[in-house]
């Protein structure tokens, strides 16, 4: 059994009686070592002294005011690698946006949902020192996809550092469930732009008639129901990085006007006549072969190579041989700390049949494997029959969402299987709500109401 952590985190704030409510609830987690200050200068004190917190929860009272915003930049200064989360009573967007951008994890308005909600991201803050540091700046969730000792992960590494050091275009390739989007945000993270805006677009997610105002924003009164101007992605992350994922479902008379918009560096709203500068970032992402699509005249040539910039490709969960396991090992201490459950190792048998599963959902597919298996299991490991049922799919054929008895010889109720066939199709559709209702010939509506109620969940890399 893998031996738990002791993660120093610091309450900061003179509001005795909320440090005692926050002290009283994180301490029911035995992994958590608790220090309160009183004071900034007291925490600012031993963090000169060499000091180190995994996480720093700032009370900055009703409002957060000059002294807090500069206490934000020095705290950031001297623990870049610190989680630091804000809590104050003020519930102002543009005051949350800057201080995030000064250095800020977080900023949680007090409510009765704050302790829970501080609990979640501190178990993402506070990772096994076990694991290897991630890059500066990279989120956790890309921090699990950075893990890896399989030479193809040590490759992918080597490229996201060279290409965080430039304004190169990135396009970035690899089957569904590899973490596309979490290589753009370590990329983001890891080059001078960091603080800026991040902004990710699954393109075959909208709905091809939204998609020109959606990427160049439009005018009031450009269409039937724009009774406001709105920013499209594009000025949205002027400064930063725009994350394109799924560009090789771009329709050919869009993908003449990206072009367009990529060699003027300008955009234009639609409805309106004044060009709009923008300094963005680009990073795409596909899981088709772009240059098949070009050649068979289903994606532009001059784009394919104007986007083309330094591939990055991602390797499919089957052909990282162990990583798998350091994955699984990852997610499981993760998925414990946020649902306060005992850490369980693996036993052998589990771990064969994780390495004997080819994963066609790859690492998104792993994490939601090892999370069940967590709670299904008893005692301090996971065994054999706490995994969900693993079979190998079949040539041919998607075995994906045929119902399989599990270990007890049941097999899934009607309703179980009626949502994992509904959750595939938002799998084979990259999240695109209208074209899988279409497919399982169902009201779009349903699939919203689910999706709200939390029993689908849109794909994500």
């Amino acid at each position: 059994m893998i031996a738990a952590a002791t993660f120093d985190i610091w309450l900061l704030g003179n509001n005795e009686a909320y440090s005692n409510l926050l002290s009283h609830y994180l301490g029911r987690n035995p992994d958590y070592r608790l220090r309160r200050f009183s004071t900034v200068a007291l925490a600012l004190a031993s963090a000169q002294e060499g000091e180190q917190p995994e996480a720093i929860i700032f009370d900055c009272g009703p409002a957060p005011d000059a002294a807090a915003r500069r206490a934000v930049q020095q705290l950031r200064q001297l623990l870049p690698q610190a989680g630091l989360f804000l809590i104050s009573s003020q519930a102002d967007i543009s005051t949350a946006v800057e201080l995030v951008r000064q250095g800020a994890s977080d900023y949680l308005v007090k409510d009765t949902t704050t302790p829970d909600r501080l609990w979640q991201l501190l178990a993402q803050a506070c990772q096994p020192r076990a694991t290897p540091p991630s890059p500066k700046g990279t989120c956790p969730e890309a921090a699990s996809l950075l893990l890896g000792e399989h030479s193809s992960m040590q490759r992918v590494r080597e490229l996201i550092t060279k290409a965080a050091r430039t304004l190169i275009t990135v396009s970035i390739t690899g089957e569904t469930g590899t973490g596309k989007e979490l290589v753009a945000q370590a990329i983001h993270a890891q080059s001078g732009r960091a603080s800026q805006p991040f902004v990710a677009v699954n393109m075959a997610a909208i709905p091809r008639e939204l998609l020109e105002s959606e990427l160049f924003g439009h005018e009031k009164g450009a269409f039937t129901g724009a009774t406001a101007r709105r920013v499209g992605h594009f000025e949205a992350a002027n400064g930063g990085t725009l994350f394109l994922d799924e560009i090789g479902d771009l329709e050919l008379p869009l993908q003449a006007k990206l072009l367009r918009v990529l060699q003027e560096r300008v955009v234009t709203r639609v409805g309106g006549s004044k060009p709009v500068p923008f300094d963005v970032r680009l990073v795409v992402a596909t899981h088709r072969d772009l240059a098949a699509e070009a050649r068979a005249g289903r994606f532009r040539e001059d784009l394919y190579y104007r986007l083309l910039g330094l591939p990055i490709e991602l390797p499919p969960l089957r052909a990282r041989g162990n990583d798998r396991l350091l994955l699984a090992d990852y997610f499981v201490r993760n998925f414990s700390h946020a649902n306060r459950l005992p850490i369980r190792s693996f036993e052998a048998e589990a771990k064969r049949r994780l390495l004997a599963y080819p994963f066609p959902g790859n690492v998104r597919e792993l994490k939601a494997v090892v999370e069940l298996a967590a709670v299904l299991a008893d005692g301090a490991h996971i065994g054999a029959a706490d995994l969900p049922p693993l079979q190998v799919p079949a040539a041919g054929r998607d075995s994906s969402i045929i119902p399989t008895a599990t270990a007890n010889g049941t097999m899934p109720s009607l309703r179980e299987q009626t949502l994992a066939i509904m959750q595939h199709a938002l799998l084979q559709t990259q999240g695109d709500v209208v074209a899988a209702a279409g497919r399982l010939r169902i009201g779009r509506s349903t699939m919203y109401r689910l999706l709200q109620s939390g029993h689908l969940r849109l794909p994500q890399d």
